[in-house]
């Protein structure tokens, strides 16, 4: 072998008295100390070692009886290198035999063949045993033979190869991470794989994947239909994913911050910049003068709605970066749809609340301002009335009042401006489609299941268009005649028919959805105040200062509510789990192996099963007990 350096090997020979004590098996690992060794574990032509010689040696040693070991000395090559060019190796060598079988069959023989030849000298007669000889002879067959068996020759554990050693540990590094939430990256899905195909370095499946964290690119390729997420979905904002669904992300594990961050937190902004728009008014209007509130508040409200604002878009501009699958999802959730309404709304709100007067603005905010909200709602009408999957009939929930107020709120805007043929034209598309979904939603089609039995705060996005048109029909008019106020008497009569069951909103499970919900309650305050300007009397003043003390308290209630989930229990962003559901239903052994995996699944399931029974007995109760009645016999 070809060394740098010259370097001694030394192996222990085979020695009489290594044969009489007990017999133990050889190291597993031989430490070599070399410095500089060049073509490690290459063996060269001038360098070979002749295993005939070492076969005579170790039986001369045998023979002799000596107990000396054997030292080999290999030459040294002629090159050589200095310390700052040595290529350095590690290298692991096993023996040919772990179980040193050989290794105690050469010892015995060994041992014999020694007692053979001691034994004639001590008696003075040559015996000849033919059974011992042919065991020697056998024996000699197994003992230096060893030496030339197959030779195993280490190899490095690493190649430090300098020009492959980034992609070696880029590799590495991307074996290592986490790619559960590939599929709804922007830049670390198909793209990636796109991308590494065309430099000529695709990318190879990860192995050893569990199969829960494995997700086919045929769940994230299309959108899921309208049908699978009210079969995938329950609750009353479609956000509780069912015991017998699998999600495509891993359920129990904490998702990265952006994707679950959701579009309905603009509900905050909604619900904060509305306030900004009731102290205004309050602090500006006439039937409100006595209460002498200063125009401060107003202005702290404002300043901090556009704080919230700019954090809360920010935000979710870095989901649309980073998770756009994410958004997309949402997108044709037929609920959150609604919420993609709900940032240029809270924008509209922010003008109207701001301190200064809002006909000195420029008409250029108005139009900037209304045309995502044009083309969104040409896409959601658009499929309204396409009478596809998502048809109104279809997709109708109180959510869908987001998609209208959007367009009395820019009416109502426009008209403060002093524009005229916009504001009319968006107050009519609002008013033709808020007839239709007001109707929908109160006929509750057999074919339309997305609405609860039990109240949610949901539900007071019923009072929002019509409180909002009715504003936004006084100022186009130029005063609140009797259209504004059918339009408001409609939206008081709503919210007392709400307000009279508030019991009912008990239970419920607090989300960022329910800031969305305050707006209508600050609106039907507004829009009492205006009215009361209009008719000033005792009962309109009260009626408004109650409304929005109501109002008011709602929202602080929800504030301090929101800190206590952000920062006490940490539970403010859960899971987003209605945008991780399959593109078609699951197989029924994925659904086995999910409820296997989660007891509480297995309880959830038994329970959505036992109710529609426990519901239909409790409908039958009163005959089953009338009916028992009349069947016992008199005694």
């Amino acid at each position: 072998m070809e060394f740098g350096i010259s370097k001694d090997v030394q192996m222990a020979g085979a020695n009489a008295e290594l044969a009489s004590r007990e017999e133990a098996l050889p190291a597993l690992l031989i430490q070599v100390p070399s410095q500089a060794i060049t073509g490690f574990d290459c063996v060269a032509a001038d360098a070979a070692v002749s295993l005939n010689e070492l076969e005579d040696r170790v039986e001369e040693l045998q023979t002799s009886g000596s107990a000396k070991d054997i030292v080999i000395s290999i030459p040294a090559a002629a090159r050589s290198y200095d310390d700052a060019h040595v290529p350095y190796s590690v290298s692991l060598s096993m023996p040919a035999s772990p179980s040193g079988f050989h290794l105690s069959q050469f010892r015995t023989a060994s041992a014999r063949r020694v007692e053979a030849r001691v034994a004639p000298a001590a008696g003075g007669l040559d015996v000849h045993h033919p059974v011992e000889e042919q065991q020697q002879a056998e024996a000699h067959l197994h003992s230096p033979r060893l030496l030339k068996q197959t030779r195993f020759h280490s190899q490095p554990i690493l190649n430090l190869h300098q020009s492959k050693n980034a992609d070696d540990g880029a590799r590495r590094c991307d074996s290592t991470r986490d790619k559960r939430f590939d599929p709804f990256k922007t830049f670390s899905g198909r793209l990636e794989r796109q991308l590494s195909n065309l430099r000529g370095r695709p990318q190879e499946p990860v192995d050893g994947a569990s199969p829960d964290s494995k997700i086919s690119e045929e769940e994230t390729d299309q959108v899921p239909a309208a049908d699978r997420y009210f079969d995938a979905l329950e609750g009353p904002e479609l956000d509780t994913l069912r015991a017998t669904e699998v999600p495509v992300l891993p359920k129990d594990e904490k998702w990265p911050f952006l994707l679950r961050f959701p579009i309905s937190a603009f509900g905050m902004c909604l619900g904060v910049s509305s306030q900004s728009i009731l102290w205004k008014t309050l602090a500006s209007e006439p039937p409100t003068a006595f209460l002498h509130v200063s125009p401060v508040v107003n202005h702290v409200l404002w300043y901090a709605a556009l704080a919230l604002m700019a954090l809360v878009s920010v935000i979710y501009l870095l989901k649309v970066v980073f998770y756009f699958e994410a958004v997309r999802r949402e997108f044709y959730h037929p609920i959150r749809a609604n919420f993609f309404f709900a940032p240029w709304i809270a924008c509209l709100f922010l003008v109207l609340g701001a301190p200064r007067l809002v006909a000195e603005m420029h008409h250029g905010v108005w139009y900037g301002l209304m045309a995502p909200i044009f083309c969104l709602e040409l896409k959601i009408y658009g499929q309204w009335m396409s009478g596809g999957q998502r048809r109104l009939s279809k997709v109708a929930n109180p959510s869908n009042h987001l998609s209208i107020v959007g367009n009395f709120v820019g009416a109502l805007l426009g008209a403060k401006m002093g524009l005229r043929e916009g504001p009319i034209f968006f107050f009519a598309v609002g008013l033709a489609h808020y007839m239709v979904l007001f109707v929908t939603l109160y006929q509750r089609l057999p074919t339309n299941v997305t609405l609860p039995k039990e109240l949610h705060p949901v539900f007071f996005l019923f009072v929002a268009a019509p409180s909002v048109a009715s504003m936004a029909w006084a100022r186009i008019n130029g005063q609140f005649d009797a259209g504004a106020r059918i339009a408001y008497f409609i939206a008081l009569f709503l919210y007392m028919s709400l307000a009279v069951r508030i019991n009912f909103f008990r239970g419920f499970r607090f989300s960022l959805a329910w800031w969305a919900y305050t707006f209508p309650m600050t609106g039907a305050s507004v829009a009492t105040i205006t009215y009361a300007t209009e008719v000033t009397n005792v009962l309109t003043q009260a009626l408004s200062i109650g409304l929005s003390g109501i109002s008011t308290v709602t929202v602080a209630g929800l504030l301090v509510t929101t800190v206590f989930h952000a920062f006490v229990l940490r539970d403010l962003f859960p899971n987003d789990v209605s945008i991780a559901i399959t593109r078609k239903k699951p197989k029924f052994s994925k659904i086995l192996a999910h409820l296997r995996s989660s007891s509480s699944d297995m309880k959830e399931l038994v329970l959505s099963l036992s109710k529609p029974a426990q519901s239909d007995a409790g409908d039958t109760e009163t005959d089953a007990s009338v009916t028992t009645t009349k069947s016992r016999p008199k005694p």
